[in-house]
């Protein structure tokens, strides 16, 4: 279970490589490093199609794995 006192940061970024496997490279705006994401299962339950160039709300995990996209902008 995840630990309650550590909050999940939420960055906004820009899509810039799609890969087959619902992952994403998205690149942040605030010009650091770029990360992998995938889908959230809202997103992928409402078969919200993300492209590359796309604006994306990423929450990013805390103990450093991959970002997932939960709104696209």
């Amino acid at each position: 279970m995840p630990d309650p006192t550590k909050k999940q940061e939420i960055i906004i970024g820009k899509v810039t490589e799609a890969f087959p496997n619902i992952l994403f490279k998205v690149m942040p705006e605030n010009g650091a490093e770029e990360f992998l994401a995938y889908l959230s299962g809202k997103m992928r339950m409402h078969k919200i199609r993300i492209l590359v160039g796309d604006s994306v709300e990423v929450e990013i995990d805390p103990y450093g794995g991959k970002g997932r996209i939960i709104r696209r902008l």
